[in-house]
């Protein structure tokens, strides 16, 4: 693509096309993009064209948002190491970037930042050692919007210091950068601070300055976070008592009369709060120093701040000093003056648990929100969680007052509410809040409370203030209550009698029929948890008979939330039909005729246009579950699920829903296995699925290889009636070069191998083995010789060990010889897993048996080792079982198949194959069986080739299998 007018006009059309609401605009040149995306000059394009002041800003920023997720998709190599991105475009984004970002606006400015931080997570310092000299020349300019662009560029480049592993590239990189940037941004600091101090009365420069100084303070932090630099801790006395007359200040211009959004002071002293809690947790010692008059400083600040909506994040970060200061015991006096407790009781602890009315309106308004900050532990901290998080951290050092303290609170607090049950509801919520969160002394998010407190007796306080709430069935009153009943359900599940959760189905089932979203989403979520919890004796707690007489109303009522406007998509719900579902297996068939109707149209629905990741997800999964439930009791009923699927599953493939199509492969799949051979419509899908384009995306790989092998093995003529054999072997061929998806590649083609007569795939077998030691030469790795070893074996199985012989010579010259050397005596013993090693027995022993090249021929070398190979394989420790629970168990996030690109569904499991049909059962046993057939043939030879080619231990364990077998071999 040429850099000109005419490439930039047609782009900028394409861009304006990608702003449309309409999907049948929008898409076409979202797709077209796309597709031109790799070409040279593209990115160069699009910096050019942002930087137009010709062209409107909606245009420019959506040159800006298209040029950032282009660097996101392309700049960092594939995992095969290719580039996507020349190096004369790399180069000259590099130098004009910097720049260009400093001289947009503010909206194409934030992007271009972003866009920097990603290409530095490749190239700097290494490939842009001048980024920082580039960046630091500018902090004189004096124009804070430059000064900011800097400082946000810098920020979201150093950020990811907080997250990641150390290791010695990491250290050497931070290194690099305090050597050229901590010393200018430390001036920076003094110098904004002077200004701050200048400009006092000024509104405007007071706010810009603000924003300056809290992007300095995020910086500090990302830069101190790994280890204490040493230059910060030399300047301490530099940034210590700023940050403090920074927490202090007190400037009426910086208030807002906003009072939900955080202003830049609020903002500002956030950020010192984070970084004190820092130097607090890490680096006690040499903070000591400073530390009490930071404790006077937010104990003051938190007396002085309001309950509003914008002071959230501050109270929060303020408590979770405090609370990081408190575990430390040797300044355990800060809090044993005289009243110190009742104080921070009273008026901070109390206070921020309370349920303001800003809670109420997030509660009604925005139930999702609600639920990450109560339930998921979302990024934002509440003033809930921190002021527990600070009782917890009391509890470690004054337990016996803490405990007896918030007992009374709880005591006086369910007392108000009894004098008045509709007017005091909030004091009851408060209390159940405390007896929540104060009561857990440790948790899990997969198995609830684990460890509790003595605060209150979890069961009687359920009976008593827990179960009234759960039994109400006015469910359009007293929502908040209800939500916090379920919730002490879902916290407490593993702690409470087991009658007690039980008892509570029913309750839970009624609940899903709530109006309001939190109760109906927290109702939902507390059955999916509580069907996954287990008895002492690991089996579910709740079973299928428990289930059994709710399962009609646990059903209707599920679907009905998504007929809610604010549960269309209830990922909660929709794991909860999953999982009641996997709770009553064949008990779930009688419901699922209406079900399924219900799930089909959603998949029709959401398919337009997806957007809920886990809500499709656990779609999909139910579905799975639902195929293998009723086709395992009636296995003619896969006919009824291809009729009611298969429209919706053609229009998910034809308009290449891209998040849906692997999805998609994995049902084809799970439904062809329940059959013997591959009915037509299947069939028809084959030649559209080898599409080069449809193997493009990683994601497709993994079902689209499940759903060709299981083709091929249960009709191996299909991929011949269609002549499609060459172009699957072109598949094959793309996979085997990559080292993602090798061992895909070694799936299809052990199938074809499996599957094919030997006279379809003669004409390819030597270009294969040819094609195999080509990757092998060039890119070698652990997976893939383990798997070229099976394959190996696998195919001296199938075809005998003489045809592997001379197909392997056929490629070159006594290669056979390199082969045994440098990879079957060398790395058999790698091979893991119980079906691969029976793989190779089988091979083995079929070299060993049955290869007049091995036993008379130019190889008889080579017995010996690889039966001294054989045997170490066997006498390997046998590997402990992984441990992988029951997939009614498990979740989505413990899924290793669970990724961006592809989801492995749990419930729609690859069935185990044998490729040995049963020839191998006991592998010691198999390989004495063989030896005893050449003993048979050739008398006398079997002791002779043993004793001159085995080692002495490996001879006694041969001998020892012998003896066990009940054979001799003479």
């Amino acid at each position: 693509m040429e850099l000109n007018d005419q490439n930039l006009q047609t782009l900028a059309g394409y861009l304006g096309q990608t702003l449309s609401p309409d999907p049948a605009v929008r898409r076409p040149a979202e797709k077209f993009l796309e597709s031109i995306e790799r070409n040279e000059n593209y990115p160069l394009l699009l910096l050019h064209l942002l930087d137009s002041n010709s062209v409107e800003l909606p245009y420019r920023i959506s040159a800006a948002i298209t040029f950032k997720n282009f660097v996101k998709r392309n700049w960092k190599p594939d995992e095969d190491g290719n580039s996507h991105v020349s190096e004369k475009d790399r180069t000259a984004t590099r130098q004009l970037i910097v720049e260009l970002m400093l001289r947009s606006p503010e909206q194409v400015q934030r992007q271009l930042s972003d866009a920097i931080s990603v290409i530095g997570r490749q190239d700097f310092p290494d490939r842009w050692p001048n980024l920082i000299g580039d960046l630091t020349a500018r902090f004189g300019s004096g124009d804070f919007h430059v000064i900011n662009g800097i400082l946000r560029t810098a920020h979201s480049l150093f950020e990811r210091y907080r997250f990641e592993f150390k290791s010695n590239e990491l250290w050497l990189e931070i290194k690099f950068v305090l050597d050229n940037f901590a010393k200018p941004l430390t001036e920076l600091f003094v110098a904004t601070m002077g200004l701050a101090e200048q400009h006092a009365t000024n509104a405007t420069a007071m706010k810009l300055i603000c924003s300056s100084l809290e992007l300095i303070c995020q910086l500090f932090y990302s830069l101190n976070y790994q280890d204490l630099p040493e230059f910060f801790e030399d300047n301490m006395e530099t940034w210590m008592p700023r940050f403090l007359q920074l927490l202090e200040l007190d400037n009426r211009l910086l208030q807002t009369d906003d009072e939900e959004e955080a202003g830049p002071l609020e903002l500002l002293r956030t950020q010192i709060c984070d970084n004190v809690t820092l130097y607090a947790q890490k680096y006690d010692e040499e903070f000591r120093p400073y530390l009490p008059r930071f404790v006077q400083a937010v104990w003051t600040l938190l007396a002085n701040t309001g309950m509003q909506v914008k002071y959230d994040l501050l109270v929060s970060n303020a408590i979770q000093f405090l609370s990081s200061v408190v575990e430390r015991p040797h300044y355990k006096q800060l809090f044993e003056a005289e009243g110190a407790l009742a104080s921070i009781c009273e008026k901070i602890i109390v206070p921020n648990m309370e349920f303001r009315v800003s809670d109420e309106e997030l509660f009604e308004d925005n139930p999702q929100e609600y639920i990450r900050r109560d339930v998921e532990g979302s990024d934002v901290d509440t003033r809930r969680r921190a002021a527990c998080d600070l009782v917890k951290s009391l509890s470690r050092l004054f337990e016996q007052r803490i405990t007896q303290e918030f007992s009374q609170y709880v005591q006086v607090m369910l007392a108000k509410s009894a004098e008045n049950r509709t007017a005091n509801w909030k004091h009851k919520d408060a209390a159940i809040y405390l007896v929540t969160s104060l009561a857990a002394k440790g948790s899990t998010q997969k198995h609830g409370v684990t460890q509790t407190s003595a605060l209150v007796n979890l069961d009687e306080f359920y009976q008593t203030h827990i179960l009234p709430e759960l039994q109400d069935r006015q469910l359009a009153q007293s929502a908040v209550l209800k939500a916090d009943a379920v919730k002490y359900v879902m916290a407490f599940r593993g702690q409470l009698a087991p009658e007690l959760v039980r008892g509570a189905l029913p309750h839970l089932a009624a609940l899903l029929r709530a109006p309001a979203a939190v109760v109906h989403s927290y109702a939902a979520m507390a059955l999916e948890r509580v069907l996954t919890v287990r008895s002492a004796d690991k089996t579910p707690l709740v079973q299928s008979q428990h289930v059994a007489p709710l399962a009609g109303e646990l059903f209707a009522n599920l679907v009905s939330i998504f007929s809610l406007p604010a549960s269309q998509e209830n990922e909660y719900a929709m794991k909860a039909v999953m999982r009641t579902c996997s709770a009553l297996q064949e008990a779930a068939v009688p419901h699922l005729g209406t079900l399924l109707p219900t799930l089909t149209g959603i998949l029709t629905q959401v398919s337009k246009n997806p957007s809920k990741p886990h809500f499709n997800h656990y779609l999909f999964e139910t579905l799975a579950l639902s195929i293998r439930v009723v086709c395992k009791a009636q296995p003619s009923a896969v006919a009824t699920f291809e009729s009611v699927l298969f429209p919706t599953f053609q229009t998910i493939l034809q308009q290449d829903v891209q998040e849906f199509v692997p999805y998609v492969f994995q049902l084809l799949s799970v439904m062809l296995e329940l059959q013997t051979s591959v009915p037509e419509p299947y069939q028809a899908l084959l030649p559209h699925i080898l599409a080069p384009v449809l193997w493009e995306k990683t994601g497709n790989v993994p079902p689209l290889v499940r759903f060709i092998t299981g083709c091929v093995r249960r009709d191996p003529q299909a991929l011949l009636r269609v002549d499609k054999l060459p172009a699957l072997l072109g598949v094959f061929q793309k996979l085997i070069a990559s080292r993602v998806n090798d061992h895909h590649g070694f799936a299809i083609v052990s199938a074809l191998f499996e599957a094919l007569p030997e006279s379809s795939m003669e004409p390819y077998t030597r270009q294969v083995f040819f094609l195999l030691f080509q990757r092998l030469s060039s890119s070698k790795t652990v997976k893939f010789v383990k798997s070229l070893l099976v394959f190996i074996f696998l195919f001296a199985h199938l075809r005998g060990g003489q045809k592997l012989v001379e197909t392997i010579d056929a490629v070159q010259a006594k290669m056979f010889g390199m082969v045994v050397e440098r990879l079957i005596v060398l790395e058999a013993q790698k091979i893991s897993g119980s079906q691969d090693k029976l793989v190779c027995t089988a091979g083995m022993v079929n070299l060993l048996c049955d290869t007049p090249a091995l036993l008379d021929g130019p190889y008889t070398q080579y017995w010996g080792p690889i039966l001294q190979a054989l045997i170490g394989l066997f006498e390997l420790p046998e590997a402990e079982d992984d441990g992988v629970e029951d997939a009614h168990f498990r979740d989505v996030e413990e899924s290793q198949g669970y990724q961006a690109a592809f989801s492995q569904l749990l419930f729609a499991p690859v069935p185990p194959h044998d490729p040995l049909k049963g020839a191998v059962t006991s592998p010691r046993e198999h390989l004495v069986r063989g030896l005893q057939r050449l003993a048979q043939r050739q008398p006398g030879r079997v002791p002779a080739l043993v004793s001159a080619g085995l080692a002495p231990e490996a001879a006694a364990f041969l001998q020892k299998y012998v003896q066990q077998t009940g054979v001799t071999l003479q």
